[in-house]
């Protein structure tokens, strides 16, 4: 596969070696995905249970996804070279699989919609612009850092960890979280279902938690220089003055 980063990850992951073992990984993540959206469509029918459930299901994701990183030290002395495979297998994927299946819930959330007019014009306009910003810059992550970034392989190798010269990390501190950021509050306005608009600060609120309490804790252990560069660029958000230079990012990848 030439796809950036593809090469370092199959030395650390040997899975991806054989069609076998990425099409096992695959049907891994799917299964979850579907028995996850299923749940939604179950308890989707019972109106009380739409947000409690989509705040419920968001919560496990993040905790399954942050054990990946909380069981760093623990899997490393226990398997060594496969501490990384065994903890995505078993933390990373299925949690990032709940988590995607979520976000996807917010397009289809039921409940009485938000009255039609100008307002709802001006939602859907928005939609679509989140929505389309959000693909693009996920797609601009993956072929600008590589899915061995994408994938999170150093944080259980950082010793072969490469120096990623890009501009978006003078604008953002996480493209990729802010991608599904955006696709997901652009999801909720298209939807105009009042339960999605509801759970829409949800979303950034357990990105921002996930952020600050696990994945940057790890990375502040590691790089110590990380709370200047923190206090210097918004997590998600460019800032106005920023603006210009992550649409050019968008457009150009630089």
């Amino acid at each position: 596969m030439n796809i950036k980063g593809f090469g370092e990850l199959r030395r650390h992951f040997h899975d991806l070696t054989s069609l076998g073992g990425r099409l096992r990984i695959a049907l891994t993540a799917l299964a979850i995905f579907a028995l996850t959206t299923i749940y939604f469509l179950v308890s989707d029918q019972i109106p009380t249970w739409t947000i409690d459930s989509q705040i419920v299901v968001m919560t496990i994701g993040f905790l399954f996804f942050s054990l990946f990183f909380v069981k760093r030290s623990e899997y490393l002395e226990k398997y060594g070279e496969l501490a990384y495979r065994n903890a995505f297998m078993r933390f990373a994927l299925p949690g990032l699989a709940v988590l995607f299946a979520a976000i996807a819930h917010i397009a289809y959330m039921n409940g009485p919609k938000w009255p039609p007019g100008r307002l709802t014009t001006l939602m859907a306009v928005l939609g679509i612009y989140w929505v389309i910003v959000g693909i693009i810059l996920w797609i601009r992550a993956v072929l600008t850092f590589g899915v061995d970034y994408l994938t999170m392989l150093y944080v259980y190798f950082p010793e072969n960890g490469r120096i990623a010269n890009t501009s978006i990390y003078d604008i953002l501190r996480h493209p990729i979280y802010a991608a599904a950021l955006r696709i997901g509050l652009g999801l909720a306005l298209l939807n105009t279902s009042i339960y999605a608009l509801v759970f829409m600060p949800f979303l950034p609120l357990g990105l921002y938690g996930f952020v600050h309490l696990v994945e940057e804790k790890e990375l502040l252990g590691r790089f110590p220089e990380y709370g200047e560069y923190r206090k210097r660029v918004p997590a998600f958000w460019a800032r106005p003055d920023k603006l210009i230079s992550f649409h050019t990012f968008l457009i150009t990848g630089k």
